[in-house]
């Protein structure tokens, strides 16, 4: 009960205000902002844009407003943060804060600040729009180049393999590779032992023959 009470208070509350507002001419913003010379003022047209930008950017949320819509809504969205800036700047004429230089980045709905090109941004559902999605992606930076110094730092003994039997493994291949090596070499050597043995002895036979057949001539 206490709560139903306290619900028909705030709403005759906000009926009276409403009343009482009635008769009070409306303070409409200027269309220029030099046209307004009170500080006080220009914040509060300063509040309702700002107000006015977060409402937008909640609507531009949701992708199932079409593409028309999501451009439309994104372009008075650009809009509205330049009149924005238009208004802080005045204020900073005024003497007010410097809201340019200390005021909070522009975030998306992740906390992310919001990118852009040139000034123009996009907000929520457009940046998926067909052509708004190549703007975001860049080239990664090439890698930068390293000076003679720093070639010359990364060069030592192990450039140049003087340690490469502390590892415990070369060794043993190198030994393996040489007695397979020491093995071909030692067949080749007998074969061709065993070939040059069968070409001796038969030159010797053909030397004697051709020794008998002389001694017959001088006979």
């Amino acid at each position: 009960m206490a709560r139903n009470s306290e619900k028909a208070m705030a709403m005759l509350n906000r009926w009276i205000r409403m009343k009482q507002d009635e008769g009070k001419p409306k303070n409409k913003r200027p269309f220029l902002a030099s046209e307004c010379d009170n500080v006080n003022d220009a914040e509060r047209w300063r509040r309702d844009i700002v107000k006015d930008v977060g409402r937008k950017i909640s609507q531009i949320q949701n992708p199932g407003l079409g593409e028309f819509k999501i451009r439309d809504l994104n372009d008075e969205i650009n809009r509205l943060l330049r009149l924005k800036r238009v208004w802080e700047y005045r204020i900073r004429e005024l003497g007010g804060p410097d809201y340019a230089k200390f005021g909070p980045k522009m975030l998306d709905h992740e906390g992310r600040e919001i990118p852009g090109n040139r000034g123009y941004k996009y907000f929520g559902a457009a940046k998926d729009l067909p052509g708004v999605r190549e703007l975001f992606e860049q080239e990664p930076a090439p890698a930068p180049k390293k000076t003679r110094g720093e070639l010359y730092r990364d060069v030592d003994a192990d450039y140049y393999g003087y340690r490469d039997e502390d590892d415990g493994v070369l060794l043993p291949l190198e030994q393996q590779e040489e007695q397979k090596a020491i093995a071909i070499a030692v067949n080749e050597w007998e074969t061709r032992r065993t070939q040059g043995g069968a070409g001796a002895a038969s030159s010797e036979e053909e030397e004697e023959e051709e020794n008998i057949y002389v001694t017959a001539a001088i006979d």
